[in-house]
């Protein structure tokens, strides 16, 4: 959620800003600076109306020592008509900060100055690319045909027991997506990330801190008896344990990390782009998660996309990365860095993570702070990143560690899976 501080004093540059992600913000910015201050004149007035009923209650109390008791009974009746006024008024005021609170939630964050202008995913920015496209033999096969063939994942299995998206992993397929994940996890933890297990149904309050609520509410899977939603990313119940958290400047970084399976209803997801693992309703992921001091965060940001790069560098994957741009972005981003593999059966790239800094966004909704050198409470930074979604990495590693004589494991998975091939 953006400052209201921000809103007020800047409120051309935050409009010009927002026109970046192809929102038009003038109407709900200036209905929110509108809110704003009906809320904070009504709340001078409710002020005003306390602190003139507790006088007369000190007068009424004065009059009724010195014996003056029908003075006392006149100014009685006026703070009764003083209490029925404040009323009215706290009424009013929730109704303002109600309406200014959802107003609010509408407004997505600003991206950050150096996100390129752009509507589509073909106008984002490749910043960086690395690895060699491998050669594949003649008759290589796309990985939802590989698959069958060595019968290490289910795609029709998934369908009978669930639906569609929804994939079983079997065997030496199995076995490598555990590799992959305790991988990963090494990897973040060997880099000062400490690891958590989070549940995997968290509350509105939760959806809303992390502002996956209420902008993607329609690609979440909900329980409706218990009002819990499956979560999309682990960085919604992992983010969400420092909610309403001040910490001390001293404690800051913290980094973390974890493994969850992640839930999206996909709406509307079709064609040949999404077959086979490009595109699930249920998927592993490994997420890194950073609490940063706001000087800090885009040097913090820098890291984890180095960090992310150290990884695709081991598995010898060929990569690249993308700056987004606005109209690509993420509601709660300010700054985000894709990866994409290159799956050479299919001819095509494929995300497997998105780095991103959030600045103050999702702090100022989580109630996110920390305490500086002079006492004062800030709003941190978050910033978080796939390290990494399995799905499309799995994809790339059967289609492109593929041979005749199998799918050969990548040599820094084969202390985990206990095998090198897939045949």
């Amino acid at each position: 959620m953006l400052q209201l501080s921000v809103i007020r004093e800047n409120k051309e540059n935050v409009i010009k800003a927002l026109a970046k992600k192809h929102m038009d913000a003038k109407a709900i910015v200036e209905e929110v600076i509108q809110l704003d201050e009906n809320r904070r004149s009504t709340q001078v007035e409710l002020d005003n109306t306390l602190a003139e009923s507790n006088k007369l209650s000190k007068d009424i109390g004065e009059m009724m020592k010195n014996g003056e008791k029908a003075k006392a009974e006149i100014l009685k009746q006026k703070t009764v008509q003083l209490k029925e006024k404040s009323k009215e008024l706290s009424e009013k005021l929730d109704v303002f900060a109600t309406d200014l609170q959802q107003k609010m939630y509408l407004l997505p964050n600003l991206p950050a100055e150096i996100v390129p202008e752009g509507k589509t995913p073909e106008e984002n920015l490749n910043v960086f690319q690395e690895g060699d496209i491998p050669v594949l033999h003649e008759g290589a096969l796309p990985h939802w045909e590989l698959v069958k063939k060595y019968d290490i994942i289910d795609f029709e299995l998934g369908v009978k027991i669930t639906g569609a998206g929804f994939p079983v992993y079997k065997g030496k397929g199995a076995k490598l997506q555990r590799a992959l994940i305790s991988y990963f996890l090494d990897k973040n933890t060997d880099a000062g990330y400490q690891e958590y297990q989070v549940p995997h149904l968290v509350n509105e309050a939760s959806g809303f801190g992390t502002g996956q609520l209420p902008d993607k509410e329609g690609q979440m899977y909900h329980v409706g008896l218990d009002d819990l939603y499956l979560i999309p990313t682990a960085e919604v119940p992992v983010t969400n344990i420092f909610r309403d958290v001040i910490l001390n400047e001293n404690e800051l970084p913290v980094l973390c990390t974890g493994y969850t399976p992640c839930f999206r209803r996909e709406a509307g997801s079709y064609g040949a782009h999404v077959r086979g693992l490009n595109r699930l309703h249920q998927f592993d992921k490994v997420e890194i998660v950073r609490i940063e001091h706001p000087d800090k965060s885009y040097e913090a940001l820098d890291g984890m996309v180095e960090h992310v790069k150290n990884i695709m560098r081991e598995l010898k994957l060929p990569f690249r990365i993308l700056r987004l741009c606005g109209g690509d972005m993420s509601f709660a981003s300010a700054l985000t860095y894709d990866f994409e593999v290159f799956s050479t059966a299919q001819d095509r790239w494929l995300e497997i993570s998105s780095v991103s800094n959030f600045e103050t966004f999702q702090a100022n909704r989580l109630k996110l702070r920390f305490r500086d050198k002079d006492g004062k409470n800030q709003l941190a930074h978050t910033l978080n990143g796939s390290s990494l979604a399995l799905p499309r990495v799995m994809a790339g590693i059967i289609e492109n560690y593929q041979t005749p004589e199998g799918i050969v494991v990548p040599e820094v998975l084969r202390k985990y899976t206990g095998f090198d091939i897939i045949n």
